[in-house]
């Protein structure tokens, strides 16, 4: 029995412009296969009505993908007023229409600096994919099954607002992980008496990722196309690979430490490292320019080793 292909081994970050429509799974594994990669990740769920950054680990970058789950996130919004949905959003049910009242700029804008600015409680939508006893609150929804949603805290860090029309309202967030902007746009139409969903998201940043470097499926599947037509196989993966952020990019906040040699290779084999660092908790770990992966120094000023990449194949760096 032939044994199945794997995939090849390739590490790094591909930032996909994720299109509206596509879940962000199926998102995944277009890029998985259009790479031949033996491992992927994406790193929090869109929406399908949503559109945006995307960031997709490959290799030995899903090993800090848990750090980008858990930066911060930029988004832009529109909330449709007067017109409730079953999930707060454009591809729901609607459950209750209200006229809308006549806004002012000014008015509006402290309405929203002074309910949604700063830490902030909010009850997750039941079409989040927040899990109740191992199942997706959104399965449970489309089943018409409620259970109770526990409220939780975020923190928006920055809220503008960009436009205001008759019935639209466009928004700017910069919050926690964690914050639902459904949710956001939900409890705004209940301020201003007459209900919201959400019309359009797009997700313009996660942690310090520049948005100016993203790519549509539709540009990363062109490449591989043209390439694949002029110049083969080989050569598909080398532009593609091309492409690819380092996989320290998914924790470039935290400072760098560039090991000598020597202790480099004690600290890939596993040794206790006794020097002393000036540095204090989460680091990332170079030797001549190499990423090694991530450490920790205590309080000791020791350095231990928390997430090393598998170097016996060669990690991007």
């Amino acid at each position: 029995m032939a044994r199945r292909k794997k995939g090849r081994r390739i590490d790094g970050v591909f930032l996909l412009d994720k299109p509206q429509g596509l879940t962000s799974n199926s998102a995944l594994q277009r890029v998985k296969r259009l790479y031949d990669a033996a491992k992927a990740g994406h790193t929090g769920a869109l929406d399908p009505l949503a559109t945006g950054m995307l960031p997709i680990c490959l290799g030995e970058a899903t090993k800090f993908s848990q750090f980008l789950l858990d930066s911060d996130k930029r988004y832009i919004t529109t909330a449709k007023l007067g017109v409730r949905t079953d999930s707060s959003d454009a591809d729901g049910e609607v459950v209750e229409t209200k006229p809308v009242p006549s806004l002012e700029w000014d008015s509006l804008n402290q309405l929203i600096q002074a309910r949604f600015a700063g830490e902030i409680e909010q009850v997750p939508s039941m079409f989040s994919a927040l899990k109740h006893n191992g199942q997706p609150l959104y399965k449970l929804a489309r089943k018409g099954e409620k259970v109770e949603v526990k409220p939780r805290q975020v923190n928006i860090y920055e809220i503008k607002l960009l436009d205001l029309r008759d019935d639209e309202v466009d928004l700017e967030v910069h919050c926690s992980k964690g914050t639902y902007i459904r949710s956001i746009v939900e409890d705004l139409g209940l301020e201003l008496g007459c209900g919201a969903h959400v019309s359009m998201l797009r997700r313009i940043g996660v942690a310090n990722y520049d948005a100016a470097k993203l790519l549509t499926m539709d540009e990363l599947e062109q490449i591989a196309a043209e390439t694949e037509t002029d110049q083969g196989p080989e050569c598909i993966q080398m532009r593609l690979d091309a492409l690819l952020l380092p996989p320290w990019s998914a924790v470039d906040s935290l400072p760098s430490i560039e090991l000598p040699a020597d202790l480099a290779v004690r600290l890939l084999q596993g040794q206790r490292i006794t020097e002393l660092f000036d540095e204090r908790g989460l680091v990332r770990l170079f030797a001549e320019q190499r990423f090694l992966g991530m450490g920790e120094v205590e309080d000791t000023g020791r350095l231990v080793a928390r997430r090393l990449l598998d170097t016996s194949e060669g990690a991007q760096a």
